[in-house]
């Protein structure tokens, strides 16, 4: 495990160029913070800054140099790096709310974007007239979209909303892309079809994710419950509500493993039973420190008074890694079908990567295969 603190703001959000070398960050207010990786430190090496308001969304292109971001000015910027310089190019949402969360398919060939407005945006860019459009799905969405996840078959979306659902619909552009395959969600896929909505959800959808074959999905709730639809299983939803505080991001990391993460600032194994159709607690992915025997100084008991609101002593620090919620989770290596180090950034201003064989290692009866 390597913690990085960045920081003192929180890590509104995160993203990962291709190799791992550089990451995209933004610190709670418009602008995107671009860093290399320089040995055991990170050097900040750009600053992009052409929203106006706070930025909620960045997502990397997986196989090229461009970045997309979005904002609560309802706008995105798709950003493309040339002669070492990001150059902005404004995409038009058509929307009335601020954007929330913004997400490139795996063939790049287009991205989404999630809002207030009750709409998704979906954007590819139109060469005859050499700009980016969108167009919108909206029924039957209720409230604002809170996170979003591309199927790896670059077609179906799965979208996590304020409504208490948790949807998949067809992306299916006939401009840019062929005519999709059927797939076990479903085979009519024309463009914002509902493939698949949960009946299971009651609360906010802050985090969803598909597994690597795109057969399984997996979203968290604000009621502190995780959830998987099987597709295989004619879509069967299993949830498990948990003891923890709300979870607020989840990802994959095999096909029946889950890594999650919020408000206990460490992140959580998840297993799924295939057999059985059912979610188990695998245990804590956070090795404890060592609890000091010190004294507070007055310096430290003045920021326990500002964080937490008390200057008691016998809890002075979280004994995790994050000494703050954690709100985004990220594969770094191996990726979502046999991970082996995850990413964690969360309001603490700091940036965690886990290596997986380490923990399972250091933690007894703790098995990620």
């Amino acid at each position: 495990m390597a913690y990085q603190s960045f920081l003192l703001e929180p890590i509104t959000c995160h993203a990962w160029n291709k190799d791992r070398s550089q990451l995209a960050i933004s610190p709670n207010n418009h602008e995107v913070h671009i860093y290399k990786k320089n040995g055991s430190k990170w050097d900040k090496i750009h600053e992009l800054k052409e929203h106006n308001g706070q930025v909620t969304g960045i997502d990397w292109a997986p196989d090229s140099n461009r970045i997309v971001s979005c904002g609560t000015d309802r706008n995105a910027y798709v950003w493309t790096l040339k002669n070492d310089v990001w150059k902005p190019t404004l995409v038009i949402l058509r929307i009335n709310r601020a954007a929330c969360c913004v997400k490139w398919s795996p063939k790049e060939n287009k991205f989404a974007v999630g809002s207030g407005s009750r709409r998704i945006s979906i954007c590819y860019f139109e060469q005859e007239n050499d700009w980016w459009v969108c167009k919108h799905i909206k029924k039957p969405i209720r409230s604002t979209i809170l996170c979003l996840d591309w199927h790896p078959n670059n077609v179906l979306l799965a979208v996590g909303s304020c409504d208490f659902k948790c949807r998949i619909f067809s992306a299916y552009i006939k401009e840019v892309e062929e005519r999709p395959a059927p797939t076990p969600w479903g085979s009519k896929m024309s463009f914002g079809e509902l493939m698949f909505e949960s009946k299971s959800s009651y609360s906010w959808v802050h985090s969803i994710c598909f597994s690597e074959s795109g057969n399984r999905l997996a979203w968290v709730g604000h009621d502190s419950t995780i959830c998987l639809a099987d597709a295989n299983m004619k879509t069967a939803v299993t949830c498990l509500s948990t003891e923890t505080l709300p979870l607020l991001a989840v990802t994959f990391i095999t096909e029946n493993r889950l890594v999650a993460a919020g408000h206990d600032c460490y992140p959580m194994l998840f297993v799924y039973n295939e057999q059985q159709g059912a979610l188990s607690f695998g245990g804590k992915m956070d090795i404890p420190k060592q609890s000091s025997q010190r004294g507070l100084t007055a310096r430290e008991r003045f920021q326990n008074l500002d964080k937490k609101a008390s200057s008691d002593t016998k809890d002075a620090s979280l004994d995790t890694v994050h000494k703050n919620s954690i709100s985004q989770i990220s594969v770094v290596a191996g990726g979502k079908g046999n991970c082996t180090k995850f990413c964690t950034t969360g309001m603490d201003g700091g940036m965690s990567i886990w290596d997986v064989k380490t923990l399972e290692a250091a933690m007894k009866g703790l098995h990620v295969k």
